[in-house]
């Protein structure tokens, strides 16, 4: 049985985690524009995150889990981290920003995957016990973005969000975060002296899976509804910032609340549902959002608001219910591999070229007061349209259990 004392522990540091994540990657387009970025070069310095996605399993299996203890790495990499971010504050040209951005996004995506390996080291009944740590995460991204309006605003004068203080506030973070890590339990390398290849760390040991119709059709589809995805990760805190909106950061929090509620209302949702039309309403939902977003405005607010608020709908019943179903998919001996593929298709690739086209259609629609961006948001729109039409007709899988018919 865990004990309280470990639970506020790992609360805590999941509360920092993502802290320092949501304290610059929400405002990081508006800051650039601010420097006079294009939305290419905002795109590029976003896919920076991406990279590291795919980077981080490759030093956590071969690196970080075979020869240092969890918490010692995780400490030094958020130190390192909070160096770096502080340095990115003191540039103004894209060359040196990106560059700097990668090396720390190729630091901090691979403490993600090192924070969940102390919290597990430290539990008898992961799955229950996980979700109570890692809702911490999400109060922390809430507080960073509330910290962000309703502190920095008030002492930074004119539109915080468009300065360096959301990045030194996370420098901050990642500074006390790495010397808290060091408090952490010991964690040694759950990986010693165990035979690794490039491919299990990637998922390549589960491509087998693809044989399976229904699966490579999900896997397909993950990666195709992860393009028009990215355009909200990238370019939303702008988008609200260029219109008008006040407090953005702040107020787009509203999305990790939406979160942080479906995620209770999963169990419900799947058992009547299942499968398909859970993935399938995710998608749509995506389709919801960008349409909302794009005749939303400051007259019409509402549909701004239900645009952040259906951030559950779209992260919990794609993301969670994917991760469920390859769970259910997958061979016990490939499950890690399986997963590992799928946040490579998503996480990765998937996003990878959605933040890359995304800069580039943002600069195909500059106007003379900003941007264009009802026709910007009408491209991932239609694009996630597509996507979700496609899967539900193709989509059939009878082989996994979910308690609803698929």
């Amino acid at each position: 049985m865990m004990s309280q004392a470990t639970y506020a522990r790992l609360s805590t540091m999941m509360f920092l985690q993502f802290f320092v994540w949501g304290a610059w990657f929400v405002t990081l387009g508006t800051y650039l524009a601010g420097l006079g970025f294009s939305g290419a070069d905002i795109g590029l310095a976003y896919l920076t995150n991406n990279i590291g996605a795919i980077l981080a399993p490759l030093f956590v299996g071969m690196v970080a889990d075979r020869f240092f203890a969890s918490e010692r790495i995780t400490g030094v990499m958020h130190l390192f981290g909070a160096g770096v971010l502080y340095h990115v504050t003191t540039l103004d040209t894209p060359g040196p920003i990106i560059t700097w951005l990668l090396i720390y996004n190729s630091a901090y995506m691979s403490t993600l995957a090192l924070a969940n390996s102390i919290s597990f080291a430290q539990m008898t009944n992961p799955d229950t016990q996980f979700p109570r740590v890692r809702v911490w995460g999400t109060v922390g991204w809430i507080a960073a973005g509330l910290t962000i309006s309703f502190v920095l605003a008030g002492s930074g004068g004119g539109n915080v969000e468009a300065t360096n203080l959301p990045m030194t506030m996370a420098a901050v973070g990642s500074a006390l975060l790495g010397l808290y890590c060091f408090s952490l339990p010991h964690t040694p390398p759950a990986g010693r002296g165990q035979p690794v290849s490039v491919g299990n760390l990637v998922g390549l040991d589960a491509l087998a899976l693809m044989k399976d119709r229904a699966f490579a059709l999900f896997a397909a589809s993950s990666l195709l509804i992860c393009i028009p995805l990215a355009f909200y990760y990238s370019f939303a805190n702008l988008y609200l910032n260029e219109i008008g909106m006040t407090e953005v950061a702040g107020k787009m929090t509203l999305g990790q609340m939406s979160e942080a509620g479906f995620m209770l209302l999963m169990p419900f949702f799947f058992r009547r549902l299942g499968v398909k039309w859970m993935l399938l309403v995710g998608m749509l939902a995506w389709v919801a959002r960008y349409v909302f977003f794009a005749w939303g405005s400051l007259d019409l607010v509402g549909l701004l608001y239900l645009g952040i608020l259906l951030h559950g709908v779209c992260y919990d019943f794609f993301f969670v219910t994917g991760q469920i179903y390859v769970d259910g998919k997958a061979r016990p001996e490939i499950r890690a591999s399986a997963q590992g593929l799928i946040s490579l298709l998503t996480y990765g690739a998937g996003m990878a070229i959605g933040t890359y086209v995304a800069g580039q259609v943002v600069d195909l629609f500059v106007a003379a007061d900003g941007h264009d961006w009802r026709s910007i948001w009408l491209i991932p729109a239609v694009f996630a349209g597509v996507v979700s039409l496609l899967f539900a007709v193709a989509f059939r899988d009878d082989s996994v259990a979910t308690g609803a018919k698929q």
